[in-house]
């Protein structure tokens, strides 16, 4: 699966044909629903458990058009516990077409037929029908992290719940407090703002690749000097000064997710992907790593920032073909799988550690997205 933001439509035929393959599909599902009271239904699903709580074994995806990003995503989020108990507290629309475009709910039919299926894997095309609603399209090149966003903004937006949304916000947000300090004045601003991701790039200002995860985060809240043509106005000097840009960790949440940017635009605008070799461990003590000036938080809140490796969602191939699988530790029986679409194996560490990348293999496989958990949540 290529990851760029452009589109590579298949033709008007196999779009129709799909749907076509969508709507008869869809008919036999509200076929087998038709003799079960709405009611019932409703409160049977609301009660199921997460794909990670089960014993029946992880369960895949089929790839129903260049959909192998999408099942990445789908995976990390149903094989976690914490999420899928907020999900299953969901409140369900009243109407049939109101939950055809339900995001959360059509999430919540996709784990109760992945928890129930006898098969090795299930096809999520209710929930695609409903992402197209919101031009989420099959036969489309997409970039993890940005379908990540996509998706979490569509989980909040329809989420009717106040609690919910405030506990899926302690569960993915991170808190930073950004800073900007004249160089010449010495005046300073301060702002409070939220990500859903750490955003860190593997490669340093002068384009010399960074050798670990750990010198990537730290790389991130170096301080950064706004000088020549990226200098700030200055309401105190009246004019444009040079700035120090900086920003300081405040809060993490239970569910840290880390973007590695592996992707980046060359001079002739082409997008590059960067393969070289970047470990990851599997134990990460945020606290150890930043120093005193790029934190804004308390003693209680960084002692809670040991963190474990939870998934790791990884692309090969090149930026206009390639695909994306994921790494996943089940949270019952501490085992890794890997969710390649529709098909799903145990795995070592050591397959694992294979996403490191390899600066010789371009089109080799490499961690694009980390999850990591809290070891001891407050």
């Amino acid at each position: 699966m290529g990851q760029r933001s452009g589109r590579q439509e298949r033709s008007k035929k196999l779009e129709l044909a799909l749907s076509g393959t969508m709507k008869a599909e869809a008919e036999v599902q509200n076929n087998k629903e038709g003799a079960e009271e709405p009611k019932a239904k409703d409160q049977r699903i609301t009660s199921v458990f997460g794909v990670a709580d089960l014993k029946n074994g992880a369960i895949g995806l089929y790839n129903i058009g260049q959909s192998c990003c999408l099942n990445s995503l789908l995976q990390v989020f149903l094989m976690n516990r914490h999420f899928t108990t907020i999900l299953r507290r969901i409140t369900v629309p009243p109407r049939a077409a109101q939950k055809r475009r339900n995001v959360p709910y059509q999430m919540l039919l996709l784990l109760e037929k992945m928890q129930h299926g006898k098969q090795k894997a299930v096809s999520p095309t209710d929930l695609a029908c409903c992402l197209s609603v919101y031009r989420v399209k099959l036969f489309v090149q997409y970039d993890a992290a940005q379908l990540f966003l996509t998706l979490w903004n569509l989980i909040m937006r329809q989420m009717k719940k106040p609690e919910l949304v405030e506990e899926l916000n302690y569960l993915y947000t991170i808190c930073v407090q950004e800073h900007l300090a004249c160089q010449k004045c010495s005046s300073e601003t301060k702002r409070n703002s939220s990500m859903l991701t750490l955003p860190v790039p593997v490669l340093d200002s002068n384009s010399h690749a960074l050798k670990t995860l750990e010198d990537c985060l730290q790389y991130f809240f170096h301080p950064e000097e706004l000088t020549d043509h990226n200098m700030c106005f200055c309401e105190q000097c009246g004019r444009k000064t040079p700035f120090l840009q900086s920003m300081k960790l405040v809060h993490l949440p239970q569910t840290l997710t880390i973007h590695l940017k592996r992707f980046c635009f060359e001079k002739s605008a082409d997008i590059h992907k960067l393969s070289h070799h970047l470990p990851f461990p599997q134990d990460l003590d945020f606290s150890a790593i930043l120093t005193e000036n790029q934190c804004q938080a308390d003693d209680n809140e960084k002692a809670a920032w040991q963190y474990e490796l939870f998934a790791v969602v990884a692309h090969s191939g090149s930026t206009s073909h390639g695909h994306y699988c994921a790494y996943i530790r089940s949270l019952t029986e501490c085992k890794w799988y890997c969710f390649n679409d529709s098909e799903v194996c145990q795995v070592s560490w050591d397959d694992v550690k294979c996403t490191y990348g390899h600066s010789n293999l371009h089109w080799g496989e490499t961690a694009y997205l980390l999850v990591y958990m809290k070891k001891n949540p407050q």
